[in-house]
């Protein structure tokens, strides 16, 4: 079992970017594919249930700005912290995430930065981490890294390689 919940994006959101996304961008969903057509994106991950895509689905590519999401619902102005990005989400409502137990898109090997967030929405730090064989374990000791600085508040989990957010974490 986690010490630290892996959150999806809030239902709430789900509901406004399966409309319009963060951008401004009318959401235009497709069918999954493994042939590559629209666009292979089998396996990448949803972050509206935290499950890879499967062939088949119903998804949608649209741009998400958790940081803006989270300062309005607790009334803080991230300022210059305020991101918007690409990630992967069901067309249509799917319910709550069904994943395995342990944090979500954990592939060995796989770099992560895990950026720290402090009550107001401003950057406090940030660690570079590499998923190890043991990935719930790593997390583990990461998010306690992480939340050892009584500032920080929330962190965002985000693929080096592309920079996605992965999910959010919020101080237990």
């Amino acid at each position: 079992m986690t010490a630290y919940t892996p959150l999806p994006i809030p239902p709430a959101a789900l509901r406004e970017l399966r409309n319009i996304d963060d951008a401004g961008r009318p959401t235009q969903p497709y069918t999954a594919r493994e042939d590559g057509v629209p666009l292979d994106c089998v396996g990448s991950p949803l972050r509206c249930c935290l499950r890879p895509i499967e062939p088949g689905e119903r998804v949608a590519l649209v741009s998400y700005a958790p940081l803006r999401r989270w300062a309005k619902a607790t009334g803080v102005e991230p300022a210059a912290y305020d991101e918007v990005g690409p990630v992967f989400i069901h067309a249509d409502e799917c319910g709550e995430p069904r994943r395995a137990q342990g944090y979500p898109f954990t592939r060995p090997g796989a770099l992560r930065t895990v950026r720290c967030y402090n009550a107001e929405g401003h950057i406090v730090g940030g660690l570079f981490f590499e998923i190890p064989d043991d990935a719930d374990a790593g997390f583990e000791r990461v998010f306690k890294e992480a939340f050892a600085a009584p500032e920080v508040a929330l962190v965002h989990v985000r693929a080096l390689e592309y920079g996605c957010f992965q999910f959010e974490v919020r101080r237990p």
